[in-house]
C-alpha cells in the first residue's frame, strides 16, 4: 500500500477551515499533487483554495461546493471524471446536541456513504486503482464522560466502521486501506457547537481544566505522519499536543 503523500490527489470533506484545511495544507506541504476541498460555504471554500494555491502553487487546491449529506452522487461524479484520486479524508462533522439526526447524518451516515462510493470506485478486484479512506473521528469515539452524547455515539460508530471496512480481509480483496485519526480537543469552531444546557458548565470545565487545547496545525501534521505509518483498520490518536499513539485492538482470526 502506497503511503507516500507525494503526487497524491486528496479529497477532503469539510476542508475550508479547521482541521480539514490543515490536513489539506500539510498534504500539499509533503508533496501531494492536488487537494480537492469540499464544503458548504462557497466564500470560505474559495478563500481557502486561494490561500493554499498562493502558498503551494497555482492549481494545487480546488474547491467544490458540497453538502456531504446531499451532494454525494453529483460531486463524486464530477471528481471521478476529472481526477484520478488516491485519498479520501472524511473530515466534515458537527457538534449539535440539539439535533440528534443532523449529528448522525453528518458525522456518520454521510461519512459511510462517501466511503462506500470511493471504496467501490477504487476496488482493485473490479478494475480500480486502490486508495486510502481516512476517517476523522475523535478521542471521544472511545473515551467517555457524560457530555456530547450524540457526538460521541457518531464518532464511536465511525471507529467501528473503520475497523470493519478496513479489516485486512476486506483490504486484501479491495486494495483499499481504511484508517482513522482521533484528535483531542482542538481549537476550532466545532467547540462552539450546541450541548445540552445542563451539560454546558461541566463541558466548559472539562475543556478548561482537563485538556490541552491543541492547534489545528498540530493535527494536520499528525494526519500526514499517520498516513505514512498506518496499516489498514488502525486507529491513531493525536491529543493534548502529545506524540501520536496507536489505539490497540484485537481481531478475531477469520477466513475470507
Amino acid at each position: 500500500m502506497e503511503r507516500d503523500p507525494k503526487n497524491k490527489v486528496v479529497v477532503v470533506t469539510g476542508g475550508a477551515g479547521g482541521i480539514g484545511y490543515e490536513i489539506a495544507d500539510k498534504f500539499l506541504k509533503y508533496g501531494a499533487k492536488t487537494v480537492i476541498i469540499l464544503g458548504r460555504n462557497e466564500t470560505l471554500g474559495a478563500e481557502a483554495a486561494q490561500k493554499l494555491n498562493t502558498k503551494h502553487g497555482e492549481g494545487k487546491a480546488v474547491f467544490i461546493k458540497c453538502d456531504v449529506t446531499k451532494d454525494l452522487d453529483k460531486v463524486s461524479s464530477e471528481i471521478f471524471q476529472k481526477y484520478e484520486t488516491d485519498v479520501l479524508v472524511n473530515n466534515a462533522g458537527v457538534l449539535d446536541e440539539a439535533n440528534m439526526r443532523r449529528t448522525l447524518e453528518t458525522n456518520l451516515m454521510a461519512l459511510m456513504d462517501w466511503s462506500m462510493k470511493f471504496w467501490e470506485h477504487w476496488r482493485t478486484d473490479k478494475g480500480g486503482r486502490g486508495g486510502t479512506i481516512y476517517n476523522i473521528s475523535s478521542f471521544y469515539g472511545y473515551d467517555y464522560n457524560p457530555y456530547t452524547v450524540y457526538y460521541k455515539t457518531s464518532k464511536a460508530a465511525v471507529l467501528s466502521f473503520t475497523r470493519s471496512l478496513g479489516h485486512p480481509v476486506n483490504c486484501e480483496k479491495s486494495g483499499v486501506r481504511v484508517i482513522a485519526l482521533c484528535p483531542g480537543f482542538t481549537d476550532t469552531t466545532i467547540l462552539t457547537g450546541k450541548v445540552w444546557d445542563w451539560h454546558n458548565e461541566g463541558f466548559q470545565r472539562v475543556m478548561k481544566e482537563e485538556v490541552v487545547l491543541q492547534r489545528p496545525e498540530t493535527v494536520g501534521e499528525a494526519a500526514v505522519e499517520i498516513f505514512k505509518l498506518a496499516n489498514t483498520s488502525e486507529v491513531w490518536v493525536a491529543k493534548n499536543d502529545e506524540p501520536i499513539k496507536l489505539v490497540q485492538v484485537t481481531y478475531e482470526e477469520v477466513t475470507p
